[in-house]
């Protein structure tokens, strides 16, 4: 059976889950993919802690060069995050006629083109199923499940923190500090969790989606990206009532001839099937003009799923290396003229107004959304009141971006405003 070399940069969480199921299952792996993969060579700058699986110290190195130039590598998996020396790594893999594979969605986001261009002139592959949705095999199915269809949207909830805090604030009843504080204690977010929490992870990911759905490149900075910290507790419970969930949404949505591209906190009506993914579990809805409505679910993030991605790009490639195959290029067809401009995008509100309880302030928020052009589907006022505030909840019709933004500036300058209005877009 032909004998496929593995070298693993990185041996972190994610490393050492590879280096488990490479050890544990390659008998296994063996008899499946009719491919023999060995782990090669094992490279990290730490090679004193403690890690939970064993690898003999022959194996273990500081110094990439000896995974790079290896001649008897075929495989090079790259684990250590980030843009440097990432790039340069991935990159110097490539022109040594190795086979790529990274989870490293912040790279891929950001220089994909580039890379791919280089490995399809130097005739190697690179997989890259662990960078968005952990074990979740969406990347596959893009590529080549789902190939034949005409892809209408695709709704990511594609970062397990966020997801998790905006659980723990619903069921729990606590706020977003408290409900922060307990996914750090658990591990799921980071001392700085703000990559999570500003949505700017969803974006990386959601980059790769589109460019995979749709053909469109496009970087992250290029995406209308909110966070989830303006959320309060108050926000989830309204939206409850109104039938809704609050979730980091995701989103590329075919609008016209163009792609809707963005990530914010979004109301998703109870009935929707991503309105129940709870925790730190990731799920991607798609809608295609053959099969309809598909649901991709399951652990987003964590050592051995994102290792199970992992680990399947290696056999993949692996049997093409056995059979002699080149892989696909990073190019698609496009499928949309270009990505609209955020400004001018509709969808429905959410608005949540904390005012001075007088006469005339409902009054004049409505007068203010009319001349912009905003129609009013609902108004909620809510009895509590604390300190002479109460709660004025709005649901509105379609409206324009620009024209909503418009609004919020001119009704947060009332002198009966002691709050910045809350503002929620809907998907249903």
């Amino acid at each position: 059976m032909k004998k496929v070399r593995v070298g693993l940069i990185g041996f972190g969480t994610i490393g050492s889950g590879v280096v488990e199921v490479l050890k544990r299952r390659r008998s296994e792996l063996a008899a499946k993919a009719g491919v023999d993969i060995e782990l090669a060579r094992v490279c990290d700058k730490d090679l004193r802690s403690a890690r939970p699986v064993k690898v003999a110290k022959a194996l273990l190195t500081k110094d990439f060069g000896r995974v790079l130039y290896d001649p008897s590598i075929d495989i090079v998996v790259e684990l250590i995050g980030g843009i440097r020396p990432a790039k340069e790594i991935i990159t110097e893999a490539i022109r040594q006629g190795k086979h790529v594979v990274t989870a490293n969605k912040a790279l891929l986001s950001e220089a994909g083109d580039e890379l791919f261009s280089l490995a399809d002139k130097c005739g190697v592959a690179i997989g890259y199923e662990a960078s968005v949705g952990g074990g979740i095999p969406i990347i596959g199915s893009l590529r080549e499940g789902l190939l034949a269809n005409r892809l209408d949207l695709i709704y990511g909830i594609i970062n397990g923190t966020s997801n998790y805090i905006l659980t723990k604030m619903r069921d729990e009843k606590i706020s977003l500090k408290e409900a922060l504080a307990a996914a750090t204690r658990e591990g799921y977010a980071e001392k700085n969790p703000l990559l999570d929490t500003s949505g700017m992870d969803s974006a990386h990911k959601l980059a790769i989606l589109a460019h995979l759905g749709f053909g469109i490149a496009v970087k992250p900075r290029e995406i209308s990206t909110e966070g989830i910290l303006d959320i309060e507790l108050a926000d989830i419970q309204y939206a409850e009532e109104l039938g809704y969930a609050v979730k980091l949404l995701a989103i590329a949505k075919r609008s016209g001839d163009m792609l809707e591209l963005r990530v914010h906190p979004t109301l998703i009506s109870e009935g929707h099937l991503l309105a129940n993914v709870k925790d730190v579990y990731n799920a991607i809805f798609i809608k295609g003009d053959l099969v309809g409505e598909q649901l991709f679910y399951g652990e987003g993030a964590g050592r051995l799923p994102t290792a199970s991605a992992v680990t399947s790009d290696i056999v993949a490639i692996g049997q093409k290396i056995v059979r002699g195959q080149r892989d696909a290029s990073w190019g698609f067809v496009k499928t949309v003229k270009g990505i609209a401009e955020a400004d001018t995008i509709k969808v429905r509100h959410y608005i949540r107004f904390s005012a001075i309880d007088k006469p005339g302030v409902l009054k004049s928020i409505a007068g203010v959304l009319a001349r912009r052009g905003v129609s009013i589907a609902s108004v909620t006022q809510k009895e509590e009141r604390r300190q002479g505030i109460v709660p004025i909840v709005m649901m509105t019709h379609r409206a324009e971006e620009r024209a909503m933004a418009l609004a919020m500036r001119e009704i947060a300058a009332f002198r009966s405003m002691k709050r910045p209005p809350v503002r929620i877009r809907i998907e249903d």
